[in-house]
């Protein structure tokens, strides 16, 4: 018994009522003058309610400490304390005094003490049912406490059931992803293999759209007969059929080749005449470069001769210049390189910077003058046509233009000398070139932008020149 009164004096204690009590009491003070009258009635009957459960626990208890003594302990408390509060509890109203008060006093004191004996078997009463409800409302609770138990078992099941099932979602899901990503990217190479292979499918049929046309063309120019004008209009091909674009990737991809070809043997012949390879650099730069005006001279000398053959006889929907530069096209094997070369080597004796070199023969670079001067010509052919960038010892070094060579330092900013040119075409760079940096050079206006004055002979003017294959006597009608 001891220790289950116990446990109602500390649950009684631990619950807070009496604090419970007080923050509905505050509460209903703050409202009292806001809510209705049938609300404050309803909090003070609330109130009551409250108070009576907080009394029946309190009873329960006073029930327990006395069921601990023995018959006799207690009984005083009994008669001096809860006896006469439980009489006064019961107590009616006082009315007004009137002159017989005393003997209704007195009445109603004899009428209190008969019915106290009542008063008190019905208190024990009440207890007994506070007691039966006390224990019904704990097996309640413990039946409530038992089935939250069970409540947060299958909780905590479903939790760890959730959570692995959660990470193997998200493994999975980390999975699919990383199949949707190679998936896209394996999408991504196919279609880009598909355009290239549509890419290479249009330029094979336009490439070999121009065989066949420079086949005939070939065999019309090797046939004694004269093919008449009307033959001519019928075989002329607008200069858009001749993939520009195509002829723009050949004639780069052959500058490439002169670097890793014809470059390097160049450069081994010069090297067993001259032990530098700074020097043997130079000179094959500024044998390109040359190559590159003599080209663009004897460009600009064919262009005039077509152009003033052609005047006289040009008739159809395409302007004379189309028809010019569709001849020039058609017709760059009646270019005399030779003629370029030796124009080349001529201005590479006269070059202030390497011409005092003693027993150098650059003819051995012929070869590589020679390929660079027919891809130069080839070059002024394009719309727009493709040169050199400008170059100059010690200018800055632009990333854009220029690769940095092994033997550079890659902390420099000028350029010391270059190694091979950048090809441009309008304002966008077509390939790039190579340049040394090196630390301490000091800009110079570099004598290559005034070669072309000195390097030209004088027969070498804007007049028919007897030495060419496309002489007057050539450039006829039956050459178109």
């Amino acid at each position: 018994m001891s220790t289950h009164m116990a446990d109602a004096l500390k649950a009684l204690v631990t619950q807070s009522y009496f604090n419970v009590l007080q923050d509905r009491l505050e509460r209903w003070q703050r409202e009292y003058h806001v809510i209705s009258c049938d609300e404050n009635m309803n909090r003070c009957c609330e109130m009551m309610e409250f108070t009576a459960k907080i009394q029946g626990q309190l009873f329960a208890i006073l029930n327990s400490v006395a069921a601990e003594g023995k018959h006799t302990d207690g009984v005083s408390t009994l008669k001096t304390r809860l006896l006469p509060w439980l009489g006064t509890c019961f107590t009616p109203l006082r009315l007004p005094v009137h002159k017989d008060a005393g003997f209704n006093s007195f009445q109603d004191l004899s009428e209190k003490e008969r019915k106290r004996p009542d008063l008190s078997s019905s208190n024990m009463s009440d207890m007994k049912w506070m007691e039966s409800q006390l224990c019904s409302t704990r097996l309640q609770l413990d039946s409530v406490k038992a089935e939250l138990d069970n409540a947060h078992r299958d909780l905590n099941k479903t939790k760890s059931k959730t959570s692995t099932t959660l990470w193997d979602t998200k493994d999975e899901i980390l999975q699919l992803k990383e199949d949707l990503r190679a998936a896209h990217l394996q999408n991504e190479l196919y279609k880009k293999k598909l355009d290239s292979y549509h890419d290479y499918e249009r330029q094979v049929s336009k490439l070999s759209d121009e065989v066949s046309y420079l086949s005939s063309q070939r065999l019309a120019r090797s046939s004694s007969v004269r093919p008449s004008s009307s033959l001519f209009r019928s075989e002329t091909i607008p200069r858009l059929q001749l993939t520009s674009s195509s002829r723009l990737m050949r004639v780069v991809s052959r500058f490439s080749d002169l670097y890793n070809v014809e470059r390097n043997e160049a450069q081994l012949q010069l090297l067993g005449y001259l032990n530098d390879v700074e020097m043997v650099q130079r000179i094959i730069f500024i044998a390109v470069v040359e190559s590159f005006k003599a080209a663009k001279l004897a460009h600009r000398l064919f262009r005039l001769r077509a152009r003033k053959i052609l005047s006289s006889c040009h008739f159809g929907p395409e302007s004379l210049e189309d028809t010019v530069v569709d001849y020039i096209i058609r017709n760059q094997d009646l270019y005399d390189v030779q003629d370029s070369v030796e124009e080349v080597l001529g201005a590479i004796n006269l070059n202030p910077r390497i011409a005092a070199i003693p027993n150098v023969n650059f003819a051995v670079a012929s070869p590589l003058i020679r390929e660079t001067c027919k891809l130069a010509f080839t070059m002024q052919t394009l719309d727009p046509p493709i040169g050199l960038a400008f170059a100059s010892d010690g200018e800055l070094y632009i990333s854009n233009k220029y690769r940095r060579s092994p033997d550079s330092d890659l902390s420099a900013q000028l350029v010391s000398y270059h190694v091979w040119p950048a090809l441009m075409q309008g304002g966008t760079v077509r390939a790039k070139g190579e340049a040394v940096t090196k630390k301490g050079v000091v800009w110079t206006r570099s004598p290559i932008s005034y070669l072309r004055s000195r390097s030209l002979s004088p027969p070498r003017n804007l007049t028919f020149n007897g030495r060419r294959s496309f002489s007057p006597d050539t450039l006829t009608t039956s050459c178109l």
